[in-house]
C-alpha cells in the first residue's frame, strides 16, 4: 500500500504570531534557549521534497551558509519570474494546486513548506496543507512578518500532539475536512 504524502508546514514563530521582524531578522529566535535542534532533524527525515517561495529562497541565499541547506531533497521555488534552475533548485511558476496535487500523487515522503507569507497563504486558501507543526518561542516581537496573513479562508484543525524543547513549545495539528 502506498503512503499518502502530506504537505506539512514546519516553522517557528513568536508567541504573537510573527516569523521574522520587519527587516527579516530571526535574532529573537536564537535568543531563546531550546533543546538540541528542537526536533528539526527528526522532522527533516520525514520529508523528501521542499517548497519555498522566492522571497524565502532569497533570504536563505543571503545567509552566511557554506552549502545549500536542502541539497539532499527535491527543492522547488515558486516564482513569477522565469529563472534558470540550479544544481539544487527547480524554479516553478505553475498553478500551485496542480503542482502540489501532482507531487502528492507521487510516491515519496512528506512535502515541507519552508516559510510563511504569500506561498503559504496560497496553499491554505487552496486547502492543500495537511499538517501544521509550529514551534512557539516565548517571545513577543510586536510587529514583523506574520505567519498567517489575513484572508478569506477557514481551516479546522485537530491537535495531534504537543511537546516542549526547553523554552519552546511545539504544536502539531492535522488539518480536518479536506
Amino acid at each position: 500500500m502506498e503512503n499518502k504524502r502530506n504537505l506539512v508546514l514546519f516553522i517557528a514563530m513568536s508567541l504573537d504570531g510573527y516569523i521574522a521582524t520587519k527587516d527579516e531578522s530571526l535574532e529573537w529566535l536564537f535568543n531563546v534557549e531550546g533543546e538540541g535542534d528542537n526536533g528539526f532533524l527528526e522532522f527533516y527525515e520525514t520529508v523528501d521534497t521542499v517548497l519555498l517561495g522566492k522571497r524565502t529562497y532569497d533570504w536563505v541565499m543571503k545567509q552566511d551558509i557554506e552549502e545549500f541547506p536542502y541539497k539532499n531533497k527535491e527543492c522547488y521555488v515558486f516564482t513569477r519570474s522565469s529563472i534558470e534552475d540550479t544544481e539544487y533548485v527547480k524554479f516553478v511558476n505553475d498553478d500551485v494546486s496542480e503542482f502540489v496535487d501532482k507531487l502528492k500523487s507521487q510516491d515519496g515522503k512528506n512535502i515541507w513548506i519552508v516559510g510563511g507569507g504569500e506561498l503559504l497563504q496560497s496553499f491554505i486558501q487552496e486547502k492543500l496543507v495537511d499538517e501544521i507543526i509550529i514551534t512557539v518561542a516565548p517571545t513577543l516581537i510586536g510587529n514583523g512578518i506574520p505567519l498567517f496573513r489575513e484572508g478569506e479562508y477557514n481551516l479546522d484543525l485537530s491537535l495531534k500532539g504537543m511537546r516542549n524543547f526547553n523554552q519552546f513549545v511545539e504544536l502539531h495539528y492535522l488539518v480536518k475536512n479536506h
